[in-house]
């Protein structure tokens, strides 16, 4: 036994599980290393140890959950469907100077409509999907969509790690609005309700009046503050700025939490959602020219009265590679439907853990199976987007819609007539623009896909996702001989319009990892660029002194995920530091 910060007296381990299991149900505790292993075990990678894994069911139990911890100075780790790729959701090796406990949210996955549904307060464990499902029938859509790297996101998640940007008029994830608690500086679990709505006086009351939908119209406040990124379009128009128009540590982007990083536990947040578009069409464009997109951007940033809805950029060699490692995602998220699949890729990752430790089978086995399967079908990418494939290396998928269509055909039509050696494009069916995003969305997973099944002939897989400056015409990297000659792919994809792309980089065999990443690191700090641009630190990347404040500001005593930012793991403000 001992004393906490704030006095009480701290459980032993067993106490703890057993009262964990006596708040929950045995069912909710996950304790030894089998049954934890899947949550403290990063979807890229990284990996931790926990004393417990919960799954609290609803609010008032994550609270009860959270007072428990608080009271025997344990750890915090938050976590929903552990989609992050920079390890800022699962523990951090084993060499934290507290238990650790982590703590699921994905069961707690309420959403509740405000008004006609202009806005949403989500649950901690709300996915981006059902918030979809929500909205269509309301002729409306989400401040995000679905991430190029997993079908799993949480609502929650997005925002504290500033995710999402694929929207061009909506840019990343953020609200001033939200639920949350803290531990302050004296060691004391406090609820700080900023959602703008009057729920109650008390923890208890105002989480059950939540849980339940107990509150009026006239108990919601509409002058509180943002509940989206309303000065996203202004600051992308902005073309001439020295700045990326979006990074992760952005301060002005930094609000409780908007970008919180796991630094409190969120109960929820209020966000706004948009009207659905009457018509869209997207266009897809091809050179061989970089200038070509710059010129594309600049002139449609700037002139367009209408701003596009999305501009995902791809060069051939991911083409190459999502057309191949991609395809059962891209067959399974068309045939299948994206309802089921975030399970499914759960489960196969639970699979995966326990026949990696089989010894006389191959490794990722499920992977070589998935990829076995897809070779069956026959060829699934539209004849058209083949054609630009073999003419040209830069791809520009580009949605606009209502007014903006005509804008685009017009200006599209006279820029590629009047100059016919810069590239081309076509106005996509129905068809063809479902295949071009789908097959987008499979970029990331292919690279990774590629990486797994070749283990035998590369190296690691890097993966960055990087800011440019609004101003950088000169937006395809140029590598020194010093990185270039332990690269064994090089694969390009990302946001154009937001100039934030995301740099894959399969390494030859031998390779240094983290020698090359210094090396590419200080390449991008020469270019002014900032990262990462939209997955948050983790515990991958050292986090900028703004970032270091805000995350101390937000957690005080280091209780909640420390040692992300590469910063400290050990407690703050004790007797002890």
């Amino acid at each position: 036994m001992k004393n906490d910060m704030s006095g009480s007296m701290a459980k032993s381990n067993s106490e703890l599980i057993q009262a964990f299991k006596n708040l929950l149900g045995k069912e909710h505790v996950a304790v030894g290393k089998r049954r934890t292993e899947h949550f403290v075990t990063g979807w890229r990678s990284g990996k931790g140890t926990a004393l417990a894994v919960v799954f609290p069911q609803n609010l008032v139990s994550f609270w009860q959950v959270l007072k428990l911890c608080v009271e025997s100075d344990c750890i915090m780790v938050m976590q929903a469907a552990n989609t992050g790729l920079t390890e800022g959701s699962t523990p951090s090796g084993s060499d934290y100077d507290r238990e650790v406990v982590v703590i699921n949210t994905l069961a707690m996955d309420k959403l509740l409509l405000i008004g006609e549904g202009e806005q949403v307060v989500s649950f901690p464990g709300t996915t981006l999907h059902t918030l979809e499902k929500k909205l269509k029938p309301l002729d409306r859509t989400p401040h995000s969509v679905i991430g190029s790297s997993c079908l799993g996101a949480s609502i929650v998640g997005g925002i504290a790690n500033n995710s999402g940007g694929t929207l061009v008029k909506r840019g990343p994830a953020y609200t001033e609005l939200s639920l949350y608690a803290w531990v302050n500086a004296q060691g004391e679990l406090k609820l700080v309700n900023h959602l703008g709505i009057e729920l109650g006086d008390t923890p208890e009351a105002i989480l059950t009046n939540l849980e339940k939908g107990q509150f009026k119209p006239s108990d919601i406040h509409y002058d509180c503050g943002k509940a989206s990124a309303t000065d996203y379009v202004a600051k992308l128009r902005d073309v001439e700025a020295d700045t990326p128009s979006r990074f992760n540590a952005d301060p002005s982007r930094l609000y409780e939490a908007s970008g919180c990083a796991g630094k409190i536990a969120v109960f929820a947040v209020r966000l706004d959602t948009f009207p659905k578009p009457k018509i869209e069409q997207t266009f897809y464009i091809g050179t061989n020219d970089p200038s070509t997109l710059s010129t594309l951007r600049r002139e449609i940033l700037t002139t367009f009265k209408a701003m596009p809805e999305v501009g995902e950029y791809m060069h051939r060699d991911i083409f190459d590679i999502a057309e191949q490692y991609g395809k059962d995602t891209f067959l399974s998220v068309k045939y299948l439907g994206t309802d089921q699949l975030p399970k499914m890729f759960a489960m196969k990752a639970k699979i995966d853990a326990v026949l990696n430790r089989v010894p006389f089978l191959p490794i990722f086995i499920s992977e070589r199976v998935m990829q076995g399967v897809a070779k069956l079908f026959p060829k699934h990418l539209p004849y058209r987007m083949l054609q630009f494939r073999y003419q040209f290396e830069h791809h520009l998928i580009l949605k606009m819609s209502d007014d903006g269509i005509d804008e685009a055909k017009a200006y599209l039509s006279n820029f590629f007539t009047d100059n016919s050696a810069a590239g081309g494009y076509f106005e996509c069916d129905a068809e063809e623009a479902e295949k071009a995003f789908l097959h987008r969305f499979a970029a990331a997973g292919g690279a990774m896909r590629y990486q797994t099944l070749n283990q035998s002939k590369v190296g690691d897989i890097l993966a960055l996702d990087i800011a440019l400056r609004r101003n950088d015409s000169d937006w395809v990297e140029s590598l020194p001989e010093s990185i270039s000659c332990d690269i064994d792919k090089r694969l390009y994809y990302g946001h154009f319009f937001c100039h934030v792309f995301h740099q894959d980089y399969i390494l030859k065999k031998g390779a240094d990892a983290k020698a090359v990443k210094t090396k590419m690191l200080r390449l991008l700090d020469s270019r002014g660029a900032k990262y990462p641009a939209e997955h948050n630190v983790g515990h991958l990347y050292e986090a900028e002194s703004a970032l270091q404040s805000f995350y101390r500001k937000l957690d005080p005593t280091n209780s909640f995920n420390p040692g992300i930012g590469k910063m400290e793991k050990h407690k703050r403000n004790c007797s002890c530091c």
